[in-house]
């Protein structure tokens, strides 16, 4: 039976947290408003924030296009045909999720140019990516797995009777595409777009290095550069805006969606296609996108890398390895353990305040990551001056940016959890603890680890969080990438880059396979105590 009112012991650390979110940006917010009245104006109504609007709005559309134009075929590719093997295809739209767009966009920098590793193979000078193309390219080619692992899920599951009955009632097979597949797709893609778009507004990495002004690359560059918070702080706020708008617009577009299957009982398989003639064609845009997706940044790495024989940049790698695994271990535990209130709240509980505690804290995931730091960095020198550029403000930073992302896995294994067991487990004597330690935790042990590991890996590729909150000398893998790169010491920044990317790769892959297996039995209730 599901619950009214949250247990005291879970809804505290989950109110915690929402006041961890919620504090900063309301602090951000005062320190917005605190300029004077003619300084104020100057700032509202400047030209430049119009450009930016115009810039960063123009490049997350367009980059959910090119991404949904990337994904689609790809996911139809490896869910409804005989193009084969099906786990190559699967490699060939995740595994870019694995390289970080900062990392990305270093490849394709050192890849071109004068003294470029194409020109160099080759003898070709090819040119280099630069402003809004160059973003929109980089952005899209490692940011298209979030679109196509939910697309390729809602076409693994659709019940075919849908396009059946279409078919039966004169829809050709271009028609049926159309007018049903695409429409129920609608859930999947907004999901996924929202993701991306999310990514899009809140990435200052890529845009820099391309020379592309958006509001996360102008807050930077107010920041570091320029040291004019105030500035700063109202870029952060029309960024919050934005987003605010994207996740309005997402929900809105999702109200009213109910696709159910059309036949009561369980849905018949989808109906492979067999490609034909067009097998070569699918295979050159396989083939195409996995060069520019994962050979190319991998081999340009690769070759910058035989150039790297300091040693002492070796002696460095293993400093950041050691320092940014430690970091993302620590982060991984403190973010599951935060999300599992979250998420049980969520399942089990009901009421406005449930409701509350769960979507405040979505907050500091849908906060774009420089926003958020800039948050914190006002909060902590204003309230907690000495914990300003400390180890466990970073830690903090992590955890409430993160915890989101924790909850969907937890969440969903709990509500293959029935809460029946855990009455039983109550009717045979446990306490409330002793009831959600020995059934509810072992159960939903997938979903933690799932979690944990989520995190482990975004915060592995973090960046903005750690350039602006992480204490003087602590060295990441991430920090170190965007330092040389920035720089163009291409050669230097190899070693960190190849650390970033093999890490990544291993742990999606290990999500991917954790994710893949069959749900665990459910425990047996305890026996009565005597």
């Amino acid at each position: 039976m599901t619950r009214r009112r949250p247990p005291l012991a879970l809804l505290l650390p989950a109110l915690l947290t929402v006041a961890g979110v919620l504090l900063p940006l309301a602090y951000l917010l005062i320190r917005a408003l605190g300029a004077e009245g003619t300084e104020l104006r100057e700032i509202v109504f400047r030209p430049r924030n119009l450009e930016l609007l115009a810039n960063t709005l123009l490049l997350t559309g367009s980059t959910l296009i090119t991404t949904t134009l990337v994904a689609l075929p790809l996911a139809y590719l490896a869910a409804r045909t005989d193009l084969r093997p099906r786990r190559a295809l699967m490699l060939a739209g995740v595994l870019p999720l694995a390289i970080p767009g900062y990392v990305g966009a270093y490849a394709m920098l050192a890849a071109s140019g004068p003294g470029g590793t194409i020109e160099t193979l080759t003898g070709i000078n090819w040119p280099g990516p630069t402003g809004f193309w160059g973003a929109l390219g980089i952005l899209t080619l490692f940011t298209f797995p979030y679109l196509f692992l939910n697309l390729h899920a809602a076409l693994r599951a659709q019940d075919p009777a849908l396009e059946d009955a279409a078919r039966l009632l004169g829809r050709t097979p271009a028609q049926t595409f159309r007018e049903v597949t695409l429409p129920y797709l609608r859930p999947a893609w907004l999901s996924g777009a929202l993701l991306i778009a999310l990514h899009v507004l809140g990435d200052f990495s890529v845009v820099s290095l391309m020379r592309y002004p958006t509001f996360s690359a102008a807050i930077y560059q107010q920041y570091t550069a320029a040291y004019d918070r105030v500035y700063s702080a109202w870029l952060a706020l029309g960024l919050l805006l934005v987003t605010g708008a994207a996740l309005l617009l997402e929900a809105r577009l999702m109200r009213g969606l109910h696709l159910a299957r059309v036949s009561p009982g369980g849905a018949r398989e989808v109906r492979t296609i067999r490609l034909g003639r067009a097998r070569p064609l699918a295979w050159a845009f396989v083939a195409a996108l996995t060069g520019a997706a994962l050979i190319v940044p991998l081999g340009t790495i690769g070759y910058w890398l035989r150039l790297e024989t300091n040693p002492f940049a070796w002696a460095s790698l293993w400093d950041a390895l050691k320092s940014a695994l430690g970091a993302a271990a620590i982060a991984a535990v403190t973010t599951t353990a935060l999300a599992f209130p979250l998420a049980y709240i969520g399942s089990r509980a009901q009421g406005s305040l449930a409701r509350f505690t769960e979507r405040a804290a979505y907050l500091g995931y849908a906060t774009p990551p420089l926003a958020f730091a800039l948050a914190l960095v006002f909060f902590s020198l204003k309230v907690a001056p000495p914990l300003y550029q400390t180890f466990p403000l970073l830690i903090l930073a992590y955890t409430l940016h993160f915890v989101a992302e924790a909850v969907g896995p937890i969440r969903t294994s709990l509500s293959s959890a029935t809460p029946r067991l855990e009455e039983a487990a109550r009717l045979l004597g446990q306490t409330s603890r002793g009831a959600l330690a020995r059934v509810t935790l072992p159960l939903i042990r997938p979903g933690l680890l799932v979690s944990a590991a989520f995190v482990f890996l975004s915060v592995l590729k973090e960046l903005p969080l750690t350039l602006l909150l992480a204490p003087i000398g602590f060295e990441t893998l991430a920090r170190n990438v965007w330092a040389y790169t920035e720089e163009a010491q291409y050669a230097a920044a190899a070693p960190y880059a190849l650390a970033l990317a093999l890490s990544g790769a291993v742990l999606t892959l290990l999500i991917l396979r954790r994710e893949h297996r069959p749900a665990p039995r459910p425990p047996r209730p305890p026996k009565e105590q005597a």
